[in-house]
């Protein structure tokens, strides 16, 4: 399998130059000075009722019932029909289980 990075050809010095020429002459990107960066506060501190609405929480949203992780072993032949089944198959056996006629 060929690499499309391969396919591109190197920039000259020629290029290069227009290219950095056109990013020191451009008026919506001045470099930012020492000051400015030591100005410089966090987002969260500038901003707080907007970081709080749109910050993320990481991992899964709590569920009222949560799910036990157990181990199982099963038929190889059940498990096959599942997975043939589609995404979803370990539902579907939780779904077979919990409505199975126990005792």
């Amino acid at each position: 399998m060929n690499n499309p990075k391969s396919r591109v050809r190197p920039l000259t010095d020629a290029e290069e130059g227009e290219i950095q020429r056109q990013i020191v002459d451009d008026p919506d990107d001045a470099e930012t000075t020492d000051e400015q960066l030591a100005q410089a506060r966090p987002f969260a501190e500038v901003f707080p009722e907007l970081f709080e609405s749109i910050r993320r929480t990481r991992g899964r949203p709590a569920v009222e019932k949560p799910k036990q992780v157990v181990s199982i072993r099963l038929d190889q032949d059940v498990i096959s029909k599942f997975k043939a089944t589609g995404k979803g198959w370990q539902a579907r056996i939780n779904e077979v289980l919990k409505n199975a006629k126990v005792g």
